[in-house]
């Protein structure tokens, strides 16, 4: 996607990305005084004081991924709420969720890409927290990492879409689902083989 290495897009997509994660947490949050959920490596003891969108500018700077890496990750994101429905996305895991995300789709898909130790500085974590996150996200997904073209596309189009629509940061209730367990809702079931996906609204 040329667009993507324009700087004023990826720097919205950015934006764009945070909110919606920024709304998701916060939704699951709420939800979570009345649902059991499971503590895992990626739950901090207290909420992490810099900002999502702060965060995620950080490993935008740093990272020097590919600026696809940002798109698969949001769906490595959705992949693993599908999967794990106990481990919604909240305030407790998301900077460490996106860390870990970021950090395999640039090891998986780019060329080059800096180590663990790096994006541990990066990320603000040791080196050892890096590696377990890793390896705890890489079962989280069930090691399903390829993305094809035309899940790639499902995914980039919505966030475009959405962007059109609801500029960051008002976005609409129904805006994100990453997995049914979110209770904000959209959804893609990623049927590679019949290149369909569908919207879920509650």
């Amino acid at each position: 996607m040329a667009e993507l290495e324009n700087p004023n897009v990826m720097t919205n997509l950015i934006t764009f990305l945070s909110s919606l994660l920024q709304k998701v947490a916060e939704s699951n949050d709420v939800s979570c005084r009345f649902q059991p959920q499971k503590i895992s490596v990626f739950h901090g003891m207290t909420r992490p004081t810099i900002s999502i969108q702060n965060y995620l500018d950080r490993i935008y700077k740093y990272a020097n991924c590919s600026p696809s890496c940002f798109i698969v990750a949001y769906v490595y994101l959705d992949r693993f709420a599908q999967r794990q429905p106990s481990l919604p996305i909240n305030s407790f895991n998301v900077h460490r969720m996106l860390i870990s995300s970021v950090m395999v789709v640039a090891k998986f898909m780019d060329d080059m890409y800096y180590n663990n130790a790096y994006y541990a500085k990066v990320g603000g974590i040791s080196t050892t927290e890096m590696n377990f996150l890793e390896v705890d996200f890489l079962f989280g997904v069930g090691f399903h990492l390829n993305v094809t073209p035309n899940t790639f596309h499902t995914y980039y189009s919505y966030l475009q879409r959405e962007m059109m629509l609801q500029p960051p940061p008002i976005i609409a209730e129904s805006s994100l689902s990453l997995g049914r367990s979110l209770k904000v809702h959209l959804c893609f079931n990623e049927e590679e083989s019949s290149h369909q996906k569908q919207q879920l609204a509650v």
